[in-house]
């Protein structure tokens, strides 16, 4: 559980789809970067992309039109 990832986009409306569960950090991280330079992400149909760790806790939370939103730039709490 420590070192699982599960990688999540969400749509206009808010619906999620999960991308891939239980992977290492590297593969959810290039998971990640792959959906927010998508086709998709540029039109404006993925709207967000989350990395969860094992516990289901946020890691990563990326934005469209806003770029990364968690973890907060250093300096910014």
């Amino acid at each position: 559980m420590k070192n699982e990832f599960s990688v999540y986009w969400y749509d206009p409306t808010g619906a999620y789809c999960c991308e891939a569960k239980f992977v290492g950090a590297e593969e959810a991280v290039e998971l990640a970067r792959s959906l927010t330079n998508r086709p998709a992400a540029r039109m404006g149909i993925i709207t967000r992309v989350m990395i969860t760790d094992g516990g289901d806790f946020c890691v990563l939370d990326w934005r469209n039109g806003e770029g990364i939103v968690f973890p907060p730039p250093e300096g910014n709490p």
